[in-house]
């Protein structure tokens, strides 16, 4: 597994830095905290952000991106209130055959 992101939010209004995603992907947030952890995606490299998914807890998923598109991860203006979260995506950057 290649790390796309992996970093520790202890703030409202930040995000991590955005990364290439496509095919499959796993996150993980981690951690004691108090917030609501918001996906992005943006299909113009950064420009433009869109909301993709929310949590308010830790969490394990799996997800797919059939488009190449970027990802970021964050805690919007608002949305925090204590603790850190720990958040990590990750991709499999090798082919099977």
């Amino acid at each position: 597994m290649s790390e796309l992101i992996s970093t520790s939010i202890s703030a409202d209004d930040t995000f991590s830095d955005g990364r290439p995603v496509e095919g499959y992907f796993n996150l993980s947030l981690s951690g004691t905290f108090t917030a609501t952890v918001t996906v992005q995606r943006s299909y113009d490299r950064g420009k433009t952000w869109f909301d993709v998914d929310t949590f308010d807890a830790e969490v394990e998923e799996v997800g797919f991106e059939p488009e190449f598109c970027h990802y970021r991860v964050g805690i919007k203006s608002g949305d925090y209130s204590s603790g850190t979260v720990n958040i990590r995506v990750g991709h499999e950057d090798r082919e099977y055959h």
